[in-house]
């Protein structure tokens, strides 16, 4: 990759300011604010992850020479399943406005068996990053790209004239074929921006998508080495043109893109979207404790744990990957893992990856309380969500505060007697709950307003939280 001299380095800079303004703004305390809109309790865990996305601006802040010194915190968050730590990572993501990927650390296999190597979770992120620089270079160039493909459009439905050496001579006060020509694209220019020729059907020449395969043999596929064929491939190779029928409608969305791809500066977008993964970049690793075997054990199907973790270390402590967009270190990525750690506990990571993560969040486990909160107070709370749903049907329903209540002690008590699933336990008890509702609306529910009482609730779920082998099937 080549080297940014100091002006593009600048302009990168503002560029990665600007276009994180609103994260910037929000100081630690406010983030919190932020998160409680979504998540219920949990302080603990939303202070580790406000201060580390603060430090993530407050280090761009800090001179040259002491920047590359600053090495993010990475956080560990542990707890049951359905307390929020996913959520957590991705309201920040949201917030942070920053290049994010949340993956799957036990998809990941140790180099030589078949499966997916932990640099593609970087890879993924590079690319993640290109197409937000260039979605924000794209509305930039909106409306010169909706100008040229009207432009485009016209020249297929009125291609444009010249003037012969007869009009040319010809009296002034004459209109000229070419006069009349652009007064005609005038009246189509205004038609096709009003939509009313969307439905007309024209004939496009479009780039064909269709690519010769080639089978590499070996443990790696293409997405692996980071390698696109198109681009290797383009200049030997020119892209095909199929010729397409499509309404002005369909033609104008595709040309737009076309025409805004043509506008921005392809290798000034790489070069931004490299530097917010390497500054500002994300990476959420759930279910980290399923690569945390148990210690010395190395028989049996679980042999490549171990390995999984040895291959993380480097990308964690810092190293460059190759992606197809040119090489990208991991140094100053912030790591976020997380995990319920039943079965093992963090001091089964090697020691090298454990000193890694530095900071550990203990999550805790949810209680009545907890569910009474989570089920109204959010701004995507589940009551919310089914009354939502159920408008278009025009049936309104609302639940009485006992009914509430009522629905968080039974979601505690299956919880304590089952299986601790978390918050998750309401939306199967929601589900049971409302189902004949759902079900029925809008031809079998009468009543506009229903109302969800206590006594309802208990009704439909007292027999199923009764019978234990059925709740655990059914809740």
């Amino acid at each position: 990759m080549k080297s940014i001299n100091a002006n593009e380095g600048s302009m990168l800079e503002k560029r990665l300011s600007d276009s994180r303004k609103t994260s910037d703004e929000l100081t630690p305390t406010q983030i919190v604010r932020e998160l409680d809109k979504y998540i219920i309790g949990q302080h603990e865990a939303k202070k580790s992850v406000a201060i580390a996305l603060r430090n993530r601006w407050r280090r761009l802040q800090v001179p040259e020479n002491l920047r590359e010194e600053i090495m993010p915190n990475n956080i560990i968050l542990i707890g049951p399943t359905g307390v929020g730590k996913t959520e957590i990572a991705r309201r920040l993501a949201k917030l942070s406005n920053a290049p994010f990927i949340k993956v799957e650390a036990s998809k990941f296999t140790e180099v030589g068996y078949v499966g997916r190597d932990v640099d593609s979770m970087i890879r993924d992120l590079t690319e993640l990053a290109v197409v937000m620089v260039k979605s924000e270079r794209t509305a930039e160039v909106q409306e010169r790209a909706e100008h040229l493909a009207v432009e485009r459009i016209l020249d297929i439905l009125i291609p444009s004239v010249r003037k012969t050496k007869a009009e040319q001579s010809a009296a002034p006060e004459t209109p000229t074929d070419e006069e009349l020509n652009e007064k005609t694209r005038e009246r189509f220019r205004e038609k096709i921006k009003a939509g009313q020729l969307d439905a007309r059907v024209i004939e496009l020449d479009l780039p064909s998508d269709q690519f010769p395969a080639m089978q590499i043999l070996g443990p790696m596929n293409l997405e692996e080495m980071g390698v696109n064929l198109q681009d290797v491939f383009g200049n030997l190779m020119p892209k095909k043109m199929k010729k397409r029928k499509l309404s002005v409608a369909e033609a104008k969305k595709i040309l737009i893109q076309e025409e805004a791809q043509k506008l921005i500066d392809q290798d000034a977008a790489v070069k931004e979207a490299i530097h917010r993964v390497e500054n500002s970049g994300i990476v959420f690793l759930d279910e980290v404790d399923k690569i945390a075997g148990s210690r010395g054990a190395s028989s049996g199907p679980d042999v490549s744990r171990e390995g999984v973790q040895r291959d993380l270390l480097p990308i964690v402590e810092g190293s460059t990957v190759a992606t197809k967009y040119g090489m990208v270190r991991t140094d100053h990525i912030l790591f976020i893992a997380s995990g319920a750690f039943h079965v093992s506990k963090p001091s089964d990571l090697i020691p090298e990856l454990q000193g890694r993560f530095p900071i550990r969040v203990e999550l805790k486990s949810l209680t009545e309380e907890d569910f009474v909160k989570i089920l109204t107070l959010p701004q995507n709370a589940l009551i919310k969500q089914y009354t939502a749903l159920l408008k278009p049907d025009k049936v309104d329903i609302e639940f009485t505060a006992g009914a509430i209540s009522a629905i968080a002690r039974i979601a505690t008590q299956v919880n304590d007697e089952v299986e601790n699933i978390g918050a998750r336990r309401l939306h199967t008890i929601m589900t049971s709950l409302l189902e004949e509702i759902l079900f029925d609306a809008p031809e079998k529910v009468s009543a506009s307003q229903l109302s969800i009482t206590k006594e309802l609730v208990e009704q439909k779920l007292s027999a199923i939280v009764r019978d234990k082998d059925l709740s655990r099937f059914i809740l």
